[in-house]
């Protein structure tokens, strides 16, 4: 069997698996769930094309989440906008965010870039409290309208969202492109000696990354109909860089098996109480320690190979 087919195979049996679950369980927390898993993977995917392809790691993506966020926000509460107009804008917005933290900052060596991006985060943080009276502080941006009224039909569409970024993202991952980024990521010096223009590559790929991300953040405003602070919080970036280490880096895939396992697995352990933290750290602790190159996207790569006869 040709691995393309595997593949194949094997994303649409998982999209379907996904699609049918809400019919058999017929729970509207489960329907809850899995819209939140499905915005984490949209999340995670974009970071992993950016940060997972070029090496160059993004502590600060909920910048773009935010910003995506608090843009919908806006347009649909104090503009009156229609809520569709929230999801281009968004992605806009965080293009542009993206240009104004990455030209400065990607040009440099070292760890500028991550701390650049983290910081841009906490400043946005603190910006939406100090200007309390436009962005609501604290309590945030609130009688947001939703896209979609039905929670089924809105987990669908975000399902459909992540698999059409998925698609375009893993494409181009496989492209010349994505080439070029894994090449930048083990030796941006031979590269730029090459004539590639390294800067322009990886300004691009956070302008994808970032435009990706800010449209999570739509439709986690309009699934949540509210946005606050706390979606600039470096805790956010920290959850998605785990669920990416967990499903596999820069395998763009492996991170939407990282967010769903990691939000499930979060539900799952909610019967433990007080001990659930503890659980979740110490299961979390031992996959990176014991399986640093992921837990998903490597699982995968050996199933298939089992399933084709061994060609790689």
């Amino acid at each position: 069997m040709q691995l393309k087919n595997i593949d194949r195979g094997g994303a649409v049996l998982a999209i379907a698996v996904l699609a049918i679950l809400p019919l058999v369980f017929d729970s509207r927390y489960l329907i809850g769930v899995l819209t939140v898993a499905a915005i984490y993977g949209i999340w995670s995917v974009s970071w992993d094309f950016m940060s997972g392809l070029t090496g160059r790691e993004n502590f600060g993506h909920s910048l773009f989440i935010g910003v995506g966020a608090y843009t919908a926000g806006f347009l649909n509460t104090v503009w009156s906008m229609n809520a569709w107009w929230s999801l281009p804008a968004s992605v806009v917005m965080a293009v542009v965010f993206a240009l104004i933290m990455g030209i400065p900052t990607l040009r440099l060596k070292g760890p500028y870039f991550a701390l650049a991006m983290l910081s841009g985060a906490v400043i946005m943080q603190r910006l939406m409290l100090i200007f309390w009276e436009y962005t609501g502080g604290e309590e945030g941006i609130n009688g947001i309208e939703p896209l979609i009224r039905s929670p089924l039909h809105f987990y669908w569409f975000v399902l459909a969202v992540l698999v059409i970024t998925t698609v375009v993202l893993v494409a181009l991952a496989r492209s010349r492109w994505g080439l070029i980024l894994k090449a930048i990521r083990g030796d941006e010096a031979t590269c730029q000696s090459a004539g590639l223009n390294v800067t322009f590559y990886k300004i691009a790929s956070l302008v994808i990354s970032a435009g990706v991300a800010g449209m999570g953040g739509a439709l986690y405003a309009h699934y949540q109909l509210q946005v606050s602070p706390q979606l600039f919080a470096v805790v956010t970036s920290i959850t998605i860089i785990t669920m990416v280490y967990v499903g596999g880096m820069a395998s763009i895939y492996g991170a939407i098996g990282g967010a769903l396992l990691l939000s499930l697995m979060t539900e799952l352990l909610r019967n433990f109480g007080e001990w659930r933290l503890m659980v979740y750290s110490v299961a979390l602790i031992l996959i990176l320690f014991y399986l640093p190159q992921g837990l998903v996207a490597p699982t995968w790569e050996r199933l298939r190979r089992s399933l084709s006869g061994g060609r790689s």
